[in-house]
This record gives C-alpha cells, structure tokens and sequence, in this order.
C-alpha cells in the first residue's frame, strides 16, 4: 500500500507530484501481482471460493482506489504550472 496519501495536491511542487504517482504505479504493480496470486491460489484449490471471493473483492476496491488516485495525479501533472 503506498505511503500516507492527501488529496489536496494542489499545493504541492511538481516534483512531490511526480514522486506521489511513482509511488502509484508502484502501488497498482504489488495489487497486480497480488491479483495474480489470489487467482493462483483458487485455480490450485488453496483456498476457498469464499476467500477467493473476500480477496478479489478488496482487490477490486483496492485497484478503484489506485486508478482515481492515477486519475487525480495525470489531471494534476496536466495543469502544474
């Protein structure tokens, strides 16, 4: 999970920006593979559907989280002056 994260970048130097959204895509790469992992594990019947299914779902609200924040930092680096 990335470091502490503040919505209201608006004040930040571009160089904080361009840090935050390294640490994004950092972020989106472990949930990747995190992903990857969980589906592994079902396909090999290590753990249950019910698991499965507790982990895709905060998987999923995990990677929503990820992509607005990569949303809000892309609008943000547009339009650093």
């Amino acid at each position: 999970m990335p470091v502490l994260w503040c919505d209201d970048l608006a004040n930040h130097t571009l160089e904080d920006i361009l840090l935050s959204q390294t640490e994004n895509r950092a972020w989106s790469k472990e949930l990747r593979h995190g992903i990857s992992d969980v589906v592994a594990s079902r396909l090999a019947k290590k753990i249950s559907l019910e698991q499965y299914a507790v982990d895709r779902k905060r998987f999923n609200e995990e990677m929503a989280e990820c992509r607005r924040r990569a949303n809000l930092l892309a609008e943000l680096i547009k339009n650093h002056r």
